[in-house]
């Protein structure tokens, strides 16, 4: 059977295990139970406490990764959800395993994974009066594909017109940890609507290996966020989405944040922002359309001659790179734009050895494979037949590629 959906929808962040993973992985522990066990979740009280997001043992929940948990929030929840668009490309296939109407929303130029206030309120309006059913905004302020960053103003606006339209909020905040600059300013929705207000992070973008599926979600403190968790933990005990104990062991120990683990964290921050703007540079200079990158290790510019397709564009860079590249039909922009995603963390090095001199180098674009790489990047963004165009009316006329 061919599957129709990539099943490496993420971006790689690149980096190597570290030794301390490995060194806290406790195979004689007892199993956990569906939601995650006590030390874990005392981990993830800490840790969203350390975001000044407070919590408490009983408001947070662990999952086996971001699908299956986002599939147990929506399917103890009723209602449509509402996606914006684009959206991080895993998100749409599993909100549809539900069979319910999922409802878009585009962002505007500025706006990462938030939808426009005002087309919020209409796509919402037009959903119920056809018989639809909306009460689930799922967002990013920061986002995937883009690495962006939305602006407090947006994010406060966006939050307004989701309470005047009664929904929910799923903050997907995985990349919040991410940021490039000290400077950049983000906010929570669950800081400006904590009743109505899910947060859930998938941890292999920043505290666990890339290969280890974890994630949390914390919950209002209401007697509505009680159930919805209880009902959240029922599903993921039904579909037995359970962390291993040997990786809950090590993820609750990675989530009391040492001096060990943030160090690494620091790093790999400043190796994603390096990286990027190196990227950055290589996708403007071959003639691309692309909004600079904030956070996390993405690019997701608009690169070739009007009438490419963004599946032809996938094609194309997905052979010149010889790894997955994804067009941003996958993210639920237009297929007929040129538009895809370049993920920066396979720049690292192709294996552990070449990545973790990487990430340990005071100068990351020296060391002569990740300079290699950025060649390899720029040569495959030339090799356009036509590149007449680009950055004219498609890259001006399409709301998610502002400069």
């Amino acid at each position: 059977m061919r599957l129709t959906v990539p099943y490496d929808l993420r971006p790689d962040p690149g980096l190597p295990v570290p030794a301390y993973w490995d060194a806290h992985l406790d195979f004689p522990a007892g199993a956990q139970p569906p939601g995650g066990g006590p030390r874990l979740l005392a981990a993830a009280e800490g840790y969203w406490a350390r975001r000044g997001l407070a919590a408490d043992t009983g408001r947070v929940l662990a999952a086996p990764g971001a699908e299956p948990l986002l599939l147990a929030l929506l399917a103890a929840s009723d209602g449509d959800p509402v996606l914006a668009r684009p959206a991080a490309a895993w998100q749409a296939p599993v909100t549809r395993l539900l069979g319910r109407p999922v409802h878009t929303v585009p962002t505007p130029a500025e706006g990462g994974g938030v939808p426009d206030p005002f087309a919020l309120l209409e796509t919402v309006r037009r959903a119920r009066a056809g018989g639809g059913d909306p009460r689930l905004l799922v967002l990013s302020a920061v986002d995937d594909p883009s690495g962006t960053v939305a602006p407090p103003e947006l994010l406060h606006e966006t939050c307004e017109a989701a309470a005047e339209a009664g929904l929910l909020i799923i903050s997907d905040e995985t990349y919040s940890d991410t940021l490039h600059h000290h400077d950049t300013v983000l906010l929570s929705p669950a800081e400006m609507l904590p009743d109505h207000t899910v947060v859930l992070a998938d941890l292999a973008a920043t505290l666990v290996p890339a290969s280890v599926p974890a994630a949390l979600a914390r919950f209002p403190g209401t007697d509505h966020g009680t159930a919805w968790r209880q009902r959240t933990a029922n599903v993921l005990a039904a579909l037995r989405a359970v962390l291993p104990a040997p990786a809950a062991a090590a993820t609750a120990y990675v989530l009391t944040e040492p001096a060990e683990v943030t160090g690494r964290a620091a790093a790999a921050t400043r190796l994603h922002a390096r990286v990027a703007a190196a990227a950055y540079r290589a996708v403007t200079e071959a003639g691309g359309v692309c909004r600079p990158p904030k956070a996390a290790y993405q690019l997701y510019p608009v690169l070739g001659a009007p009438g490419t397709r963004a599946a032809d564009l996938e094609e194309r860079l997905t052979a010149a790179l010889g790894r997955r590249v994804l067009g941003g039909h996958r993210f639920g922009d237009d297929p007929r734009e040129p538009r895809a995603r370049i993920d920066t963390g396979a720049l690292y090095g192709g294996n552990e050895a070449e990545r973790r001199d990487t990430l340990a180098a005071a100068d990351p674009l020296a060391v002569p494979h990740v300079a290699a790489a950025l060649c390899a990047l720029a040569a495959a963004l030339g090799e356009d037949p036509d590149r007449s165009g680009v950055g004219g009316p498609i890259g001006t006329g399409s709301r998610g590629g502002a400069a």
